[in-house]
């Protein structure tokens, strides 16, 4: 029998291990030689850096060339002076102040957005089928929902690259408010409309938040900690979604679910409980987003500003982005290994519940009296945290492009194990194994596509990304796949995606030597 419990435990302890490793407390208490002497150098040059540190975020006065006096005299062959050395290291702690900054007004938002999003997951269906709808019904409605953000995403990021990525960020707040209320009306018409407006939202959270986050980065001269930035955003993600199951689950718990009065097709309460959470959250997170965020564009060069102009229609960004996938390998890599992965999520998401119940009931039989569903999912999310700053520890000496090899390779290993496992806790292990992979994975990719997708378009591109991602999900609902073959899929995308990936890895960095 499988010891959820123990299993949550040993995988929480090393969650607290990793993160203490990827966290500044442990340079500060186990320093390596090169910290000691950036330490050092910092003591000296205290009163710069706190001159800097007062300095306004501004993306002109803040490049990545911060270190640029200190490089020239190294490609001369000789030792940065002294001073040289202390400006360097001023700068850097100026730097990472800023980045502070920038990261608090970011996640104090986004996570507000990520919030929102899990607290409706768990109960999505549950009010579909109290509503009395058949899983036909319901699967339509999932269905259209997908679709929606196929069809309205695909040009949508296009329409926030210029007309302004905050501003479509307080829009993804106004439409996914909207659909949470249809969730009130038991109309099978309000709620397809609700689903459709749900799409469109989800197509801007998986886009234009990470739009803006790297375009306020290069904007600040800060690029060289994107990489820090998605780990934590990752990290900050994964409690919020431990913290929404709890919220949520007592939400749904506190009021009876009824028509609002005889005859009404108006409901309140039960599982609408996580559904008026979150649209408080949507309206904070609206809020915030236009007080705190200053607004970002797909930057456009001098040479290119009249085109962009004539083509600054909503299908003429579209064609640009589409364009600009196909004819770069490495834009074109960049899409189809994160759908190929994310797909692959989605379906574990789908599966894993089927899968380990039906190994649950053939090893307890008349025993099995059901599985702990919400220590099951915390544990996964410690996981995903734990990736994550698997994800800070690994890039003090790797490349994204090198680490994410790693990734997909350990993933299709998970899914193998998964294939092949016999009993409910070897899967289970796997099944963790797999969500560490999500925690690296999205820091990673995050990365990566900060370096290779232009910014004048890179909303656009990043739901053009999410076009076949759509259709990996629209084929697992439309199917009647076992957990067995759609986690053989899962393995074989993963394998796919990992060979595609050294190839990128071969490209930009010479095959990770």
């Amino acid at each position: 029998m499988t010891d959820y419990n123990l299993i949550f435990g040993a995988v929480l302890l090393f969650n607290i291990a990793v993160t203490f490793r990827a966290s500044s407390y442990y340079k500060k208490y186990f320093p390596s030689p090169n910290d000691s002497t950036k330490n050092t150098s910092s003591e000296e040059t205290s009163s710069v850096a706190q001159s800097e540190e007062l300095a306004p975020l501004s993306g002109d006065s803040f490049r990545d060339n911060d270190k640029e006096k200190g490089d020239v005299d190294l490609e001369h062959g000789s030792d940065p002076p002294a001073d040289s050395t202390a400006v360097n290291a001023a700068s850097d702690n100026a730097a990472n102040i800023r980045h502070a900054q920038l990261l608090r007004k970011y996640l104090i938002v986004y996570l507000l957005a990520a919030l929102s999003d899990w607290l409706q997951g768990p109960y999505v269906y549950a009010l579909y089928d109290a509503y009395g709808y058949s899983q036909h019904d319901i699967a339509v409605l999932f269905v259209a929902g997908f679709g929606s953000s196929m069809v309205f995403g695909s040009f949508i990021g296009g329409m926030a690259d210029q007309c302004g990525r905050r501003k479509f960020i307080i829009l993804f707040a106004i439409i996914y408010a909207l659909s949470c209320m249809t969730k009130h009306f038991k109309s099978f018409s309000i709620l397809m409309i609700g689903r459709l407006l749900g799409g469109v939202a989800t197509s801007l959270l998986f886009s234009v938040f990470e739009a803006w986050l790297i375009g306020a980065h290069a904007s600040a001269g800060l690029m060289s900690h994107i990489g820090k930035a998605f780990s934590t955003a990752q990290y900050g993600n994964s409690i919020i979604a431990i913290v929404a199951g709890q919220i949520a689950n007592k939400a749904a718990n506190h009021a009876e679910f009824k028509p609002f009065s005889e005859d009404s097709g108006f409901y309140t309460g039960g599982y609408l409980g996580p559904f008026d959470l979150s649209l408080l959250a949507l309206i904070l997170c609206g809020l915030l987003a236009s007080a705190l965020w200053d607004e970002n564009y797909g930057e456009t060069t001098a040479d290119n500003d009249d085109n962009e102009k004539a083509k600054s229609s909503a299908s003429g960004a579209l064609k640009k982005a589409y364009h600009t996938t196909i004819s770069n390998p490495d834009i074109l890599s960049c899409g189809i290994i994160s759908s190929l992965f994310e797909g692959s999520m989605y379906i574990f998401v789908f599966m894993w519940t089927p899968a380990l119940t039906a190994l649950a009931k053939e090893e307890l039989g008349d025993e099995f009296e059901g599985l702990p569903f919400g220590v099951i999912f915390s544990t996964f999310m410690v996981c995903c945290m734990a990736g994550s700053s698997i994800f800070s520890i690994a890039m003090e000496k790797l490349k994204p492009e090198q680490l994410a090899v790693t990734v997909f390779g350990v993933a299709a290993f998970a899914f193998a194990m998964i294939v092949f496992s016999a009993s409910a806790t070897s899967s289970f292990l796997a099944m963790n194994l797999f969500e560490m992979c999500v925690g690296m994975y999205f820091p990673s990719m995050g990365t990566m596509k900060g370096m290779i997708v232009p910014e004048d378009k890179r909303a656009a591109i990043y739901n053009l990304f999410r076009i076949p991602l759509n259709f990996i999900v629209l084929f697992s609902l439309l199917t009647d796949l076992t957990p067995r073959v759609s986690f053989i899929l899962c393995g074989t995308m993963m394998v796919v995606a990992t060979l595609l990936q050294m190839k990128l890895r071969a490209r930009r960095i010479g095959g990770g030597k």
